[in-house]
């Protein structure tokens, strides 16, 4: 099984998977609308309007699983993000990134390492995880290192298709 067979759900409850990314780099980011970190999504919108034309996408994934820092509904979470930082990139339903109800997704990109070697467990808001065109884990980085990073945005280069 690849990262393209699992199943996932968009934020509006459509069947999806990241087969509908292939051929695509893609930065999948566990995201939250009352966190410290969540102007974040403002340097990863910029990314998504940068890149998305080469062949990028940033893929949310809204997760309630850090202090309860993503409380709201489907349409509470896409109101903020639209709203708030002009949120263009698709997202996916909340999912859980860690514990027992980990979505198989996490539990394929907790396999990979950060740039310490370190593997496992997401450790808060706004973790990321590029995948290369082909599906691969290809970077994982920590919450706190941002979006336009001259570390993420030369990983993401490296990646466009083409």
């Amino acid at each position: 099984m690849t990262l393209y067979d699992i199943p996932l759900r968009t934020l509006t409850g459509e069947s999806t998977s990241l087969a509908a990314y292939e051929g695509k780099a893609v930065l999948l980011v566990n995201v939250a609308s009352k966190c410290g970190l969540t102007p974040q999504y403002a340097g990863l919108e910029r990314l998504q309007q940068q890149y998305g034309e080469r062949g990028f996408t940033v893929l949310g994934v809204p997760s309630n699983q850090f202090a309860g820092q993503e409380p709201g509904t489907a349409e509470e979470i896409q109101t903020f993000c639209s709203a708030t930082y002009g949120v263009t990139f698709p997202l996916l339903e909340k999912t859980d990134v860690n514990g027992e109800s980990r979505h198989p997704l996490y539990t394929e990109l907790t396999k990979a390492a950060d740039a310490e070697g370190e593997a496992g467990d997401v450790q808060w808001n706004f973790e990321k995880f590029l995948l290369s065109p082909k599906g691969e884990v290809v970077a994982r980085i920590r919450p706190r290192t941002e979006p336009e990073a001259p570390e993420v945005v030369a990983a993401i280069e490296a990646q466009l298709p083409g």
